[in-house]
């Protein structure tokens, strides 16, 4: 018996919606990103390999993965908790909070760069309290990661919410029935159902923290081999007319990125088929 490749739907349309969806997606991503790739081979390897390895461009790297990294992992604890309270927990002022969390949607970059830069600056409220402990934060790495926490909460937050307002509180209340305490209840129960949703969360703020500008270049200060972060060194290549220069550099963010999330989406998927299995 052959298998079929396609599910039969009552409603007609699926090679219409197919087709649209393939042009779409091929306008939208497939052929810019491949413009991009394209406009690389114009240049030499030599050049090439020059360009990306230059000692500027790797701490800009090092400095622009490892900071979305940790801030996307900041976003995955506290994101969590705080769409538990938002939905298991009814308290005066939940509705204003709740509507808090999509500020940093409606926010333009550059205004949330220079609100974080006023507040983390020496002279801030935030920043002229840590300065006399020796904590700095703006035109820091430390202030990157603020920025980058900042704009990414929000993919963890309403990624993980409908997944915890669907999960019945009677599998949890069967637990604690049966002698498990809370941490065990949290590790063997609660955890194995939302960790695709957490795991999607991670990966959608992880995406938009590498590609940030706005909020990012402000606080960072912008200084070589220390707060430089990759998309500025593109955008200063672009402004120097060096397009090849800012391909190369913006190629190898597309291809370690891509690899990073196949990896986490591999990730989900193997943990959503222990879901299923279980």
């Amino acid at each position: 018996m052959r298998k079929r490749w396609k599910d039969k739907s009552i409603l007609p349309g699926f090679g219409v919606t197919m087709g649209f969806t393939l042009l779409y997606l091929s306008l939208i991503v497939l052929i810019p990103l491949s413009a991009l790739i394209l406009k690389t081979t114009t240049m030499p390897w030599d050049r090439f390999w020059a360009v990306i390895t230059d000692p500027q461009v790797v701490a800009s790297y090092k400095l622009t993965f490892g900071a979305s990294l940790i801030g996307a992992l900041i976003n995955a604890v506290f994101g969590f908790i705080v769409a538990w309270v938002l939905v298991r927990y009814r308290f005066p002022g939940s509705r204003i909070l709740d509507a808090l969390v999509d500020m940093p949607f409606a926010l333009p970059t550059a205004v949330a760069g220079i609100a974080l830069t006023s507040l983390y600056s020496t002279k801030g409220w935030i920043g002229s309290l840590l300065e006399p402990y020796g904590i700095k934060i703006a035109f820091t790495p430390l202030g990157i990661i603020i920025a980058l926490t900042f704009i990414g909460l929000p993919f963890v937050v309403r990624t993980v919410q409908p997944v915890i307002e669907e999960l019945s509180a009677d599998t949890e209340e069967a637990a604690a029935t049966l002698g498990a305490g809370r941490l065990r209840t949290f590790w063997k129960v609660i955890l194995p159902e939302l960790l695709p949703a957490l795991l999607t969360g991670f990966a959608l703020a992880f995406a938009r923290a590498i590609g940030e500008y706005g909020s990012v270049v402000f606080i960072a200060g912008n200084i070589p081999m220390f707060t430089e972060i990759t998309p500025l060194l593109i955008m200063t290549k672009l402004e120097q007319y060096d397009y090849t220069g800012a391909t190369a550099i913006a190629v190898v963010m597309l291809v370690v990125s891509f690899v990073l999330l196949l990896l986490i989406n591999f990730v989900q998927w193997f943990a959503n088929r222990k879901v299923i299995s279980n």
